[in-house]
């Protein structure tokens, strides 16, 4: 039997399109209405939109790919996909807390992801009508439009949105910069620093490979710095998918101010502190 010609990162992209579209026809159809919902691992809350979302990208993603792995937040995470080249990583409502309190940032967020790195993204704010997508070496877009950096009207000051502490920081060490909006999901903050709309974005410790995989890609397509501050470039599909603080920088200039913030706040482990020393020298 011939072998099947592998599938582009192009082609996976269309796949993770059009799945986050009809995902988010269905999820327009929960927002802003009376939901089940509970709470699950550090008190984080989930509700039956997020797992009705979960079930049809898994149907949809893997019955077009059968032999990739998956990596979902509402699915038990199992061993196989560390054996598999691709897998998808999905997050079917990134910013559930902002999608409950009817809010209208939330993301439908899917990536592909083949041995450690993101190679197809989309980050898909239906209620906001935003696509952002970006296939390894196809360049990003939003709404099919190439996604680069504009400079705001007006705007005088780096706008970025961070954790209080890192903001306590930020001030200390004298950065002139003015406090951005805290998008709820994680996704869309960072993506926006590729649209400019921020100008820097972070997350603190324990971020997992759902929140970010498929920002990961369009950040790096649209030339946009991200990278975890202790380890440097994002590897994912490992068996730990928590990730260390992270800073998505628009401005390079700002990049010290803000791996220094973060690294004095959330710390790096023993090996890493020593391997960052070494870096830095």
């Amino acid at each position: 039997m011939a072998q099947a010609t592998p599938t582009t990162a192009a082609e996976d992209l269309e796949l993770l399109r059009a799945s986050a579209v009809t995902a988010g026809i269905i999820a327009a159809g929960y927002f802003r209405k009376d939901l089940k919902t509970w709470t699950k691992e550090f008190n984080s809350p989930v509700s039956e939109a997020d797992i009705v979302l979960d079930k049809f990208l898994h149907s949809a993603l893997t019955a077009a790919r059968p032999g990739y792995g998956w990596l979902s937040e509402e699915t038990a995470d199992n061993s196989d996909r560390l054996g598999r080249s691709r897998i998808f990583v999905v997050d079917p409502i990134d910013g559930t807390r902002g999608f409950l309190r009817g809010e209208d940032s939330w993301t439908v967020t899917l990536a592909v992801v083949e041995n450690g790195v993101a190679i197809a993204g989309v980050v898909y704010a239906p209620a906001r009508d935003e696509m952002y997508e970006a296939s390894i070496g196809g360049g990003a877009r939003l709404n099919g439009r190439p996604l680069a950096r504009r400079a705001v009207p007006g705007r005088h000051a780096p706008l970025i949105p961070a954790p209080g502490a890192v903001h306590q920081e930020l001030q200390a060490a004298g950065l002139d910069y003015t406090r951005g909006p805290a998008y709820p999901s994680l996704a869309y903050r960072l993506v926006q620093v590729a649209s400019g709309r921020l100008d820097a974005a972070v997350a603190r410790r324990g971020a997992q490979d759902w929140d970010i995989a498929g920002a990961a890609v369009i950040l790096q397509e649209a030339e946009v710095q991200f990278e975890d501050v202790c380890m440097g470039a994002l590897r994912f599909n490992r068996p730990e998918i928590r990730h260390g603080a992270l800073a998505a920088v628009g401005e390079v200039s700002l990049k010290a101010a803000l791996h220094a913030a973060l690294i004095k706040i959330y710390g790096c482990p023993r090996a890493q502190q020593a391997d960052l020393e070494l870096r830095t020298k």
